[in-house]
């Protein structure tokens, strides 16, 4: 099963991208080591974030699909 990217997972991927850019460019090893640590928790924040976010759209559907329709067919 392929897992969808939420826009919120989205934005904490751009944000570890932007943190291995700099790791990349920073000079100081201890720097660049931890900038690359807190991308890699970005990366996992945005699996995180993505499971949640269709956990929620999976239970507003299943709400919605159980609530009887009380309008005209016609």
């Amino acid at each position: 099963m392929t897992l969808q990217i939420s826009r919120r997972g989205k934005e904490y991927l751009k944000t570890a991208e932007t943190l291995l850019h700099s790791a990349n460019a920073a000079t100081d090893r201890a720097v660049a080591d931890q900038l690359k640590t807190l991308a890699e928790m970005y990366e996992q924040r945005a699996e995180q974030a993505s499971h949640a976010d269709a956990a929620k759209a999976l239970a507003r559907a299943s709400a919605a699909a159980a609530t009887p329709f009380e309008g005209d067919w016609t």
